[in-house]
């Protein structure tokens, strides 16, 4: 797929821990299930409640020939300096990239249990100065002295150096106004939860163009095998959805708050788009869920109106990763076809 369409970025996430002793295993699963059906790289979570996300972004190198660690990089826990370091150690132990998504946000009682109390925007200007400074010591342009309002350093090297080709490439959230300023200021790549274009007026998608989205995709022949699945996946659960209405009273990030207020069928009957998953606490983003035409349509909108990173929920089944780069294949073979014809006259 990446032949195909070299702009086009798709992204699994690295599944949750589990069981200690078997937790590698299946990192490292994942990773090579998601190479050999063709997706650009892995997004690893990052948070209070999870494992250091470069010990596992180290295992997806390890385990797969060119897949791309797309590590949530949160400023609350490590000097910039830690960070670049890491990445250039990375590249020159295994001469492969990885990728930055950078977060300012976190349930409120993890900030708090950090001792940081910085407001939601605020954030967003400490992260872009992190990144900055995270950015200029990869650069290789000599010591660097950074004056700035939450990092300073002076004269700081890094070493080892880093090759310009596997600079790391940066997505942030993209969902308020303070991180689609921070995406323009630092050349990141905006990524947003998309709602249907019911619920934000008719330029929805348009809002997408250049950026990216985090969803999930079930598709089937038939509608009546698509949602089987998703209810035998995602059952409804009264404890999953009080434990979702707490998440949302313990966040102030914007695209929680959007999406908490939103309807399990948002975008009407006929519809793919399913908050099910996300209601009742079971996974972090919408889904589309239907038969392969009525999938394929909704994702083609996306496309059409230049949305280029797709950011899918975790796998489920080891036949999800092959299943969900076959609906993007399925598109672009389409568009190809469709750009060869020749023009009658």
């Amino acid at each position: 797929m990446a032949d195909d369409a070299p702009d086009l970025r798709l992204f699994t996430t690295v599944p949750p821990p589990a069981d200690p002793g078997d937790y590698r295993e299946t990192v490292r699963r994942a990773a090579r299930l998601a190479e050999a059906a063709g997706f650009t790289g892995a997004l690893v979570y990052s948070d209070n409640n999870t494992v250091d996300p470069w010990v596992v972004a180290q295992d997806v190198l390890e385990a797969t020939g060119h897949l791309v660690p797309l590590v949530a990089l949160q400023p609350v826990y490590q000097h910039p300096y830690a960070v670049a370091k890491r990445i250039a150690t990375l590249g020159a132990v295994h001469g492969r990239r990885i990728a930055l998504n950078l977060v300012a946000g976190a349930a409120v009682g993890d900030l708090a249990a950090l001792g940081d109390e910085t407001a939601h925007d605020e954030r967003y200007e400490r992260l872009t100065e992190y990144a900055r400074l995270v950015g200029e010591l990869l650069a290789g342009r000599g010591p660097v002295t950074f004056e700035g309002r939450h990092y300073r350093v002076r004269a700081l090297p890094l070493t080892p150096a880093m090759p310009a080709h596997l600079l790391p490439e940066l997505y942030i959230s993209g969902s308020s106004e303070a991180g689609r300023r921070a995406g323009r200021e630092l050349g990141a790549v905006p990524v947003r939860y998309p709602e249907p274009p019911g619920a934000t007026g008719p330029d929805g998608y348009a809002q997408l163009r250049g950026g990216g989205v985090r969803i999930g995709i079930i598709a089937r022949d038939t509608e009546r095998e698509a949602w089987e699945t998703a209810h035998r996946r995602f059952p409804a659960s009264r404890a999953g959805r009080i434990a979702q209405l707490m998440a949302r009273n313990a966040s102030d990030s914007h695209w929680v708050a959007r999406l908490s207020a939103a309807e399990e069928f948002p975008g009407g009957p006929d519809s793919p788009y399913w908050m099910g998953p996300f209601r009742s606490y079971a996974t972090f983003c919408p889904y589309l869920v239907g038969s392969h035409a009525k999938v394929d349509r909704e994702v083609a909108r996306y496309l059409d109106a230049g949305c280029r990173t797709f950011i899918m929920d975790t796998a489920r089944e080891d036949a999800d990763y092959a299943a969900t780069a076959a609906v993007f294949d399925r598109l672009l073979r389409r568009r190809t076809a469709a750009d060869t014809q020749p023009v009658t006259p």
